[in-house]
């Protein structure tokens, strides 16, 4: 049995939907109603627009394509990063972007070339599909993280520079600002990990099953999607921290100014 359709007008009926948050949002003045109405809009073009263009992207299926594509989501998912934790470009996009490349190449052409050992590694159904998943759990993480590593930097600089005062590297004084940066960034994965099939049946399960696959070969394909993204979304951070880090500091390990100035 393959997936059921969803047409247009049952589309809008479930829509509908979203009356119920809407509502809580306006009735207790949350200044929440605008963003969430304008984010939802959004979503649904961008979901039409991207849908049809997998569609071609599918049907071409050509490696230089897909690989434009994923760069794409990269430079994006970089700029949606820098948004969100007001630093400063020069500080942070070079590094972001690296960190996103080497981990889509290394952990998704790992899983798709050994893993699920596909001859075409760059096959549409599968290298953009998986880019995708690694890309939003990345970006996520790595927002998160950045902003607790920094904020952390700025609030405790005397711990900071005590630590080099006694002989400590700029790695060993900047560990226990990565230290917290992880546990904020992935302390809620790994708790969604432990309950994953007992509390939540994930969306790519959910997804798989609707689209008729076997229980079997669902729960197969969450488990990995579960190990690449942790794994990609670690191996990001390292890669963006170690190499944005060397853009924070002066020569003498002063942290300088990497926070963007507020609009006014």
């Amino acid at each position: 049995m393959g997936t059921i359709d969803i047409t247009y007008f049952n589309l809008f009926i479930g829509l509908l939907l979203l009356a119920i948050p809407f509502f809580y949002l306006w009735k207790f003045k949350t200044g929440l109603l605008k963003p969430a109405m304008i984010g939802t809009l959004r979503m649904i073009i961008q979901l039409f627009f991207i849908g049809m263009y997998l569609k071609y992207l599918f049907l071409w299926n050509n490696p230089w394509i897909n690989s434009l594509w994923v760069i794409v989501m990269i430079f994006v998912a970089g700029q949606t990063a820098l948004v969100r934790t007001q630093l400063k470009r020069k500080i942070l996009l070079i590094p972001l972007s690296v960190g996103f490349l080497c981990s889509v190449i290394l952990v998704g052409m790992y899983f798709i070339g050994i893993v699920l050992q596909l001859n075409n590694v760059f096959s549409a159904q599968y290298f953009i599909p998986i880019s995708g998943i690694l890309m939003g759990n990345m970006l996520s993480s790595n927002v998160i993280a950045l902003n607790t590593y920094y904020s952390g930097l700025k609030r405790e600089q005397q711990l900071y520079r005590y630590l080099l005062g006694n002989g400590a590297t700029r790695q060993e004084a900047q560990a226990p600002f990565i230290r917290q940066a992880i546990i904020k960034s992935f302390s809620p994965l790994i708790a969604n990990i432990a309950v994953m099939g007992l509390v939540a049946l994930p969306g790519t399960m959910i997804g798989q099953i609707l689209g008729g696959s076997s229980p079997n070969v669902a729960i197969k394909y969450q488990m990995m999607i579960m190990v690449i993204t942790f794994t990609a979304s670690m191996l990001s951070l390292m890669i963006t921290i170690s190499l944005a880090s060397r853009r924070s500091f002066d020569a003498y390990g002063k942290l300088l100014d990497v926070t963007k100035e507020p609009r006014k």
